[in-house]
């Protein structure tokens, strides 16, 4: 249904005269008229206002269908840090009554952990602010450092408070009930590596590497993983470093081997693995992830102008090949990279 007879469908449902609907908008009759008639459309400042008016969500002065209405707040959340209380509420709602409807359980149920996670990551980003002020004032104080390491995944020396036991029997739960699915096992395995649960890790893997779906350069990249969760670097080096010859022109081999040395703190050759990963990248529009682990590096290393430089790359990147204009991901990496110059003055 076109906008100006939804609204004068609702405005009937109202009970009110197009004189009366313009007096709550502050306007002239005449606009409401225009509308009605398709010969002008509402400024998009005046719709938040008119869905109120009429008791409606937004969406519903479009009379967008399903589909459309999940593909809208998916798109909200990509591209807003933080959605207003109100438009929460609105999706929440929906999203919650979808759940009824089979065919878009699933995705209304996956969209719904995704609301409330950018929920939670948007109050995470000010804990971690107010807690990081309160720290500053009194560094010798053992309160709040709690509030960081739940806001922004800090590192913790107790064991019992480190460990990933919960994620791990999840996972291992899902892979149990699905053997025939690959994900599940490889989240299961990257779980028991990070607490150096070697033996179960290979396990796993080997039930993985058993599936028709498994991916051999995959295999041998954990492979190498479970050596190292072993302390046995030599053994690990050495696969890495036979996927990488055996693979040369492979970007998502280039990007793992570069993961690995990464992780070992093995920066230079780290960068070097990322850029050929991102070079002899096929895809059209090109992910962020090689360069976005160049900046983090180069950080590492007090490069603050080489990290700044790589956050113009990301720009150039988002903007050319993905035109984006006005994307959360593009104003943070230009934040980065002011911030990064910020540093870099500083260091000098």
């Amino acid at each position: 249904m076109e906008l100006g007879k939804k609204i004068r469908q609702l405005r009937f449902r109202a009970g009110l005269t197009q004189e009366q609907l313009a007096d709550k908008l502050g306007i002239g009759p005449q606009s409401v008229s225009k509308w009605e008639n398709a010969a002008s459309m509402p400024d998009i400042t005046a719709l938040p206002l008119l869905a109120e008016i009429f008791g409606v969500s937004i969406d519903e002065l479009f009379d967008l269908n399903d589909e459309q209405r999940l593909n809208r707040i998916e798109n909200s959340m990509d591209n807003t840090e933080e959605l207003p209380q109100d438009l929460f509420r609105e999706y929440e709602d929906y999203l919650k009554g979808q759940l009824a409807d089979e065919a878009n359980k699933q995705r209304a149920a996956g969209l719904l952990s995704y609301l409330y996670w950018h929920r939670m990551n948007a109050c995470a980003r000010k804990a971690a602010k107010y807690a990081k002020d309160t720290i500053r004032t009194a560094p010798g104080v053992k309160d709040w450092q709690w509030v960081l390491d739940r806001a922004e995944g800090h590192a913790v020396w107790d064991w019992n408070m480190a460990n990933h036991t919960k994620a791990i029997e999840f996972w291992r739960g899902i892979a149990n009930e699905n053997p025939d699915v690959r994900l599940p096992y490889l989240y299961l395995i990257d779980n028991l590596l990070a607490d150096h649960r070697a033996d179960e890790a290979e396990k796993y893997l080997e039930r993985a590497s058993r599936l028709p779906d498994a991916r051999p350069v995959m295999v041998q990249i954990y492979r190498a993983g479970i050596a190292l969760a072993r302390f046995d670097e030599k053994t690990a080096d050495g696969i890495i470093d036979e996927l990488v010859a055996a693979h040369p022109e492979d970007d998502v081999c280039l990007f793992e081997a570069a993961q690995y040395h990464a992780k070992k703190s093995d920066y230079e050759k780290a960068i070097g693995l990322y850029e050929q990963a991102f070079e002899k990248s096929p895809r059209r529009p090109r992910f962020t992830d090689e360069l976005m682990a160049i900046s983090d590096i180069y950080e590492i290393m007090g490069e603050y102008r080489k990290a700044a430089e790589t956050q113009d790359r990301i720009i150039d990147l988002l903007e050319n090949e993905w035109h984006f204009t006005e994307d959360t991901g593009l104003k943070h990496a230009q934040d980065e990279k002011a911030r990064l110059l910020a540093k870099a003055e500083k260091a000098q």
